[in-house]
């Protein structure tokens, strides 16, 4: 039992709980009942939560400044977030990862889907990115580290706070290393190409893991001496993976110059260099830029941030959705290929695809849908918890 009581929280009356017994793991401001007591609870205690009718549910995390109000963190209302409870945590979730890949390269923990709810952690090698994206988190960091260090043993421990989703939480934004010390980028081995990830400055914790088995698809797709388009490549993306498939020549759009010249060098370490180009451009005016140049690929990719990040930018995510499709289609040669992401949480797959359809269909351009992708086995999904499973990529094969 916890040494001392813990605060209780509430659901409101006429709030189902069954969802939460069932696995969803979040609570929303308007379903927890905020009276003065739970109002001044600080961000990241730890709670018991009790349905309408004072039966508990679970342990949770409170933050009464974020709509996210509670995050179930164990079904065991007595349970002791210590060091044994994250390192059974991480032991789990690195049990996964040891099965599905033969190098410690790969998202460690995916937050909710690994229970252990806002909180984000990439392996590179015997480097750790932790993303705190979680209050409760946050408070546990240190220990949370010492965890990591000895489930793993990485002797370079890095936490990046400069999530959308920590603006959310009311936390600060920032990184700092935790243990050892970074002082170059670090080479990731994906897809017989190498990248390269800044673990300090690059986006998110400095490569995304999510893409590498639709890298793989596209790379599928190349055929010897073909001509690949990547825009919004960050480090590389799939034009490296087309690359090391044989692909005659990548052009690699992207607004970040800093992210570009990793991808260059990711070219250079991966022998590819006289095949790859960069242009450092916005994406949009470089696809109507290249369509007024008469530039025809054998495989376009675009792969851009999120532009529904939460249901009130919906409508103006999928309009922007349908205008990179548009755009995009006419570079793809008559017989060639397509692949259009999305990492919005807020467009489901169905939102998604219809305006993807509706831009290739005003470009004029009609075709297949190959494959439909979505991120890697080290993103796993929780089948209750739909924000799980984030990213699609559409795979088209476009008539002329």
């Amino acid at each position: 039992m916890p040494e001392t009581p813990r605060p209780i929280v509430r659901l409101r009356p006429k709030i189902d709980p069954r969802p939460l017994r069932r696995g969803f793991p979040w609570v929303y401001a308007d379903q927890l009942v905020t009276d003065r007591r739970t109002r001044a609870l600080a961000p990241g205690t730890l709670a018991v939560l009790e349905d309408a009718e004072r039966r508990p549910l679970g342990l949770v995390t409170v933050n009464p400044a974020s709509k996210i109000i509670a995050r179930l963190l164990d079904p065991d209302p007595d349970a002791a977030i210590a060091p044994a409870w994250l390192r059974a945590r991480l032991s789990r979730a690195l049990a996964l990862r040891d099965a599905l890949f033969d190098a410690p390269f790969y998202r460690l923990v995916h937050a909710e889907a690994d229970a252990l709810p806002g909180v984000v952690i990439d392996r590179f090698g015997d480097a750790g990115v932790i993303q705190p994206n979680a209050a409760w988190a946050e408070a546990h960091l240190e220990p949370l580290a010492e965890a990591l260090a000895q489930v793993t043993g990485v002797g370079r421990i890095i936490a990046n706070g400069t999530s959308r989703a920590r603006a959310l939480e009311g936390l600060a934004q920032d990184t700092r290393v935790l243990r050892g010390t970074v002082d170059a980028p670090v080479e990731v081995p994906m897809n017989g190409a190498t990248y390269l990830a800044d673990l300090l400055g690059g986006q998110k914790t400095g490569l995304f893991y999510d893409q590498r088995p639709n890298h793989a698809f596209a790379a599928r797709l190349v055929r010897p001496g073909a001509r690949v388009l990547d825009v919004f490549t960050h480090v590389g993306g799939f034009a490296l993976a087309a690359l090391a498939a044989g692909a005659g020549h990548a052009l690699a759009v992207d607004a970040s110059a800093p992210a570009l010249e990793l991808a260059q060098a990711g070219a250079a370490r991966s022998g590819v260099s006289e095949r790859f180009e960069a242009r450092h451009d916005d994406a949009f005016a470089a696809l109507e830029a290249l369509a007024r140049e008469g530039a025809r690929f054998d495989l376009v990719v675009c792969d851009p941030p999120a532009f529904a990040p939460n249901r009130a930018a919906l409508d103006a995510g999928l309009r922007a959705y349908e205008r990179i499709a548009r755009l995009a289609a006419p570079l793809v040669a008559p017989g060639g290929f397509l692949v259009l992401c999305s990492c919005s949480h807020a467009a489901d797959l169905g939102a998604f695809r219809a305006a993807c359809t509706r831009g290739i269909g005003r470009a004029g351009r009609q075709g297949q849908i190959l494959h439909t992708g979505a991120a890697g086995p080290d993103h796993p999904q929780l089948p209750q918890f739909a924000e799980s499973g984030y990213l699609k990529a559409l795979f088209w094969r476009l008539d002329g």
